[in-house]
């Protein structure tokens, strides 16, 4: 049997999936120690063509798959991949990132010496050409080594993330609790990650930099990304987050989901605002669609992250929808004068507001 499986969605990848497959292959973990499953979601370039290559040099260590028709996220790949392995641990990546070349000797040692359910890691973004940026995501003098525990909203929720890609997780646990990617609908890894870590009883963060996160133009994490969002986009969100939140209640945990609503709430919201191409007619059926989302802002006590915000949420949560898409159009006006950074920071909670919310416990 295989250690450890090793799944990676593809769609239109020419560019970057040499890159991403040689950084399994090279693995001085040893390749002959790891099953490579690669699934094409009916990619339109040289994608499938090249895992082919790939699957002909390696057959005893790669498997292909290709779907029979876009599934339009990486979900049903990724869960196409896990129903193929046979590795006691898996891992998974994007067809445009890659690995450490010690990321599996590292991971699997971690997931080995501490028999835990998963294993997360520390990573760095890197540009298209695959130069590391200058720091990793976690920062390394504030994030040892330590266990994770859902009762620490201080170290765990830093480091508990919603990509699968920098962790190693028990394959034994992960069907046992029957946990899939959503299918069809953005958030399939955050749902995946998030049911994981709820379910699981021991979970290690290790700071060791184990994956490089590409930033590129195309690709499924970049168009799920983009701040010019279509109204599909938007109704799958809500889904998403309707079931994330779900699962949190049913854990009673609902306490830490505060800290990631907080993560989440404001950043949905300045992509509505942003997203040019909506129609008013479509702003309406959004805001309807998401007002069960924007309510627990008051319910969980969450604010956003400019209280010059609030005014709109009560607007949407009132149901006063015009005057919501009006004075929306007012601030992403102003939101074109400001450089991609500020818009981009002006969604991300801030230190003190988790300790704020940390405050404010709730009744029930």
């Amino acid at each position: 049997m295989f250690k450890i499986s090793t799944i990676i969605p593809i769609y239109n990848d020419e560019k970057y999936l040499k890159n991403c497959i040689e950084s399994v292959i090279n693995q001085s973990f040893g390749f002959e120690n790891i099953q490579l499953i690669l699934v094409d979601d009916k990619s339109l370039d040289k994608s499938f063509s090249i895992a082919e290559k790939y699957q002909k040099k390696y057959p005893n260590n790669i498997i292909i798959r290709q779907l029979e028709k876009n599934s339009g996220n990486g979900g049903v790949p990724r869960n196409t991949g896990i129903e193929l392995a046979e590795g006691k641990y898996l891992t998974f990546s994007d067809a445009d990132d890659f690995f450490d070349k010690d990321a599996f000797k590292i991971m699997y040692n971690a997931i080995e010496e501490k028999q835990a359910d998963f294993v997360t890691t520390n990573w760095i973004y890197a540009d298209d050409k695959g130069n590391p940026w200058e720091k990793p995501v976690f920062d390394l003098d504030k994030f040892d080594d330590f266990k994770l525990d859902i009762n620490d909203y201080d170290k765990t929720f830093y480091v508990m993330n919603s990509s699968m890609c920098n962790k190693i997780f028990n394959r034994e646990f992960i069907n046992k609790y029957n946990i899939r990617c959503l299918e069809n609908i953005p958030g399939e890894d955050t749902y995946f990650s998030m049911k994981a870590f709820l379910n699981a009883e021991k979970i290690y963060y290790k700071k060791d930099i184990t994956y490089f996160y590409r930033q590129r133009n195309t690709s499924y994490k970049t168009a799920s990304v983009s701040w010019n969002c279509s109204k599909t986009f938007f109704v799958g969100m809500s889904q998403a987050y309707r079931k994330v939140y779900e699962e949190f209640v049913n854990h009673n945990q609902v306490e830490f989901y505060r800290f990631l609503y907080a993560r989440n709430m404001t950043y949905l919201l300045y992509r509505f605002i942003d997203s040019s191409r909506l129609k008013d007619e479509e702003r309406l059926e959004i805001l309807q669609e998401l007002r069960w989302f924007f309510k627990l802002s008051f319910t969980l006590k969450v604010p956003p992250c400019q209280k010059s915000l609030m005014m709109l949420l009560k607007k949407i949560t009132n149901g006063e929808y015009k005057d919501a898409i009006d004075i929306c159009k007012i601030i992403a006006e102003i939101r074109t004068f400001m450089s991609p950074d500020i818009r981009h920071k002006m969604a991300k909670p801030y230190d003190e507001m988790y300790k704020e919310i940390l405050r404010k416990k709730l009744n029930s």
